[in-house]
């Protein structure tokens, strides 16, 4: 069996498909990955993957693409596959995949949807009230005849030695950006956390992607390593698994730390639900109000002033939230 497994959205959202891609790779012969261009940095290090077919939809992304005929066309050619699981989150419908998987002769379709399918889909799934994104797609994918594996946890393929990036091991990584502002600390909260961080004598080590520099430079502020732009997804890996534990926000970075294995602080603006969004199978200390007026808006661009969900959090809550997760791992 040739199977397919479609996640079209974003980084982070790819990797939380990995114990499903799993399962299914445990019954088929072949396994494509169908994602979008941000997601493909994630899809080329789960295991149980043997390609990786990139499309950008016009349905998925924030500033996706127009409808294009040539587009559809070309995927609907690319597509090879005799069953597919369409993997999307809770707000999203499946269907406008499933109709261009259909076209490409896919046989066998699986997905949650909430919207009738008509002949779109031979299994139509009812995902768990608010359940965790990897758990929603593992039962999706046993309802689809995949079983789970015994191993559910978010897992990378084995990432290089990053010494050299970081020097020895013992070190927490700050991880600043966000995919959108409202998922995002304050950058002076950031920096404050990295000068308390080092006068409670641990060493910090700043990440971020190649548009964040000024970003990681201010944070890092000559009292961490500043790893800004240079690390691919890969090398990012490295320095997470490295780390004794990872603070960051809502982002793929925090469950590509969960897939390495590393704890985290999870800096959660609650415009996402974190019962759906939290690092999974790893330790973690959530932080920020979970009851602001913003949760559950799915709001790109914080709607209260102030930001308070994140703000009220100090470099002190932080501090104690990484001494009680190193302690936790000793």
């Amino acid at each position: 069996m040739k199977a397919l497994v479609t996640r079209l959205d974003s980084f982070g959202d790819v990797l939380l498909a990995g114990p499903a891609v799993r399962a299914v790779a445990a019954r088929a012969r072949h396994v494509t990955l169908l994602c979008g261009p941000h997601g493909e940095p994630a899809a080329r290090l789960l295991p149980g993957v043997d390609e990786v077919l990139v499309w950008e939809s016009p349905w998925t992304g924030f500033q996706p693409p127009a409808v294009s005929r040539a587009a559809v066309e070309s995927l609907i050619s690319a597509v090879d596959a005799d069953s597919a699981l369409v993997l999307t989150s809770f707000h999203q419908s499946p269907l406008p995949t499933a109709l261009l998987l259909r076209l490409a002769g896919v046989r066998f379709i699986a997905a949650d949807s909430e919207d009738y399918p008509g002949s779109l889909l031979d299994v139509r799934h009812q995902r768990a009230p608010q359940a965790h994104e990897a758990e929603a797609a593992l039962d999706l994918a046993a309802a689809a005849g995949f079983p789970r594996p015994g191993d559910t946890r978010l897992r990378v393929l084995p990432p290089p030695p990053t010494g050299a990036l970081t020097g020895p091991g013992g070190y927490v990584v700050l991880h600043p950006g966000a995919s959108v502002p409202a998922r995002a600390w304050s950058p002076g909260r950031c920096a404050q956390t990295v000068r308390a961080l080092a006068a409670a004598g641990r060493r910090v080590v700043v990440t971020g992607g190649a548009g964040e520099r000024e970003l990681t430079a201010y944070v890092a502020g000559g009292r961490a390593v500043d790893l800004g732009g240079r690390t691919g997804a890969a090398e990012l890996a490295g320095v997470l698994a490295g780390a004794d534990c990872v603070v960051t926000g809502n982002t793929g970075p925090a469950h590509l730390a969960a897939a390495v294995g590393t704890p985290v602080v999870s800096l959660f603006s609650p415009v996402v639900p974190a019962e759906r969004w939290r690092p999974y199978g790893v330790p973690c200390v959530l932080l920020g109000d979970q009851r602001a007026p913003c949760a559950g808006t799915r709001a790109r661009q914080c709607p209260v002033p102030g930001h308070p969900c994140l703000e009220e959090v100090t470099a002190y809550d932080v501090v104690a939230a990484v001494d009680k997760l190193v302690e936790v791992l000793r």
